[in-house]
């Protein structure tokens, strides 16, 4: 009775519990952290190893949906779904959410390589759990504070900055790329238009929260240390200037290389290398910058200061 319990309360593969399962009954003793690896085991064999073919609700013999399966798969229940766990915290894996984020900056591929295997057990290519966005979120209001610290705000200042930069530059710009992004690629970037397939609009909105985190690291976690030091002091200099936009070039460049990479996992999709583009624009505002002396960084403090009077 006490094997059976046990068994029941360990995370589970959808594609291979029956494996897990097996080994855990085998093992006699089977801790729940040793389960949870060996369940993503498991499912880094399925992602890369079965069949591309999935489990889709379309699979059936008349070919259409079930009722209950279409309401399941509509875009107003997968967003419940997502703000109901937006809740629960216990239901969230911030243990596989810092994953991704280590590899955003290492190996990006492997980040969507996961989304692909969303797409064959879940049949969605959205993030279902919100633990990323958790995460991104404590980043974003800590680098905030730490930028109001380094601008020398006071308690209010920091407090108006960190409204802005949560709901408006995180937010609403996201959303604002995301819908833009979604409109661009089902419309223009489809091989075959058709209603089985699409760019969902939680996937667009994932792969610029994807391509955000990068981005906020570097230029409000790492900049700070050298703000005020080398980056923007009394006298402009060019090693200031150099290494605060080396730090735009990198930052952007995480932008638009992740967002190329999460639009190019699609099957679906066309001609996404376009997507690749703004990196020559990047590169001659670069060197524009450098020898002009422009200091982007500079920029950035002012329009803060300017935001919070």
């Amino acid at each position: 009775m006490q094997d059976a319990d046990a068994n029941t309360s360990l995370p589970t593969c959808s594609v291979c519990d029956r494996n897990t399962a097996a080994r855990s009954s085998r093992s006699g003793v089977f801790s729940t952290k040793n389960a949870l690896w060996e369940v993503r085991w498991f499912c880094y064999i399925c992602s890369t190893m079965l069949p591309t073919r999935s489990y889709s609700p379309l699979s059936q013999d008349n070919g259409s949906l079930s009722a209950r399966d279409a309401a399941r798969h509509t875009a107003g229940a997968k967003r419940y779904k997502y703000l109901r766990r937006l809740f629960r915290f216990r239901q969230m894996d911030f243990e596989f959410a810092s994953w991704q984020m280590l590899y955003l900056f290492t190996s990006p591929q492997r980040v969507y390589r996961n989304f692909h295997y969303r797409k064959q057990t879940k049949d969605q290519w959205a993030r279902d759990d919100p633990a990323f966005l958790v995460l991104l979120s404590i980043w974003l209001c800590v680098s905030t504070v730490g930028f109001g610290f380094v601008l020398d705000m006071g308690l209010l200042e920091t407090l108006k900055l960190l409204l802005w930069v949560v709901f408006i530059d995180c937010i609403g710009v996201g959303l604002l790329i995301s819908t833009l992004m979604w409109g661009v690629t089902n419309k223009y970037l489809m091989k075959h238009p058709s209603k089985d397939y699409d760019v969902e609009w939680g996937y667009a909105f994932d792969v610029h929260l994807n391509a955000f985190y990068p981005l906020l690291v570097i230029l409000h976690f790492l900049q700070l240390f050298f703000i005020n030091h080398i980056v923007v002091t009394e006298t402009e200099w060019f090693l200031g200037y150099f290494v605060g936009n080396t730090l735009w070039l990198t930052a952007i460049g995480y932008y638009v290389y992740i967002t190329f990479l999460g639009y190019n996992a699609l099957p679906f999709l066309k001609n996404t290398v376009v997507l690749l583009y703004p990196f020559a624009v990047l590169g001659l505002l670069y060197i524009l910058s450098l020898c002009l002396g422009w200091n982007f960084t500079r920029g950035l403090c002012w329009f803060y200061k300017f935001r919070v009077r």
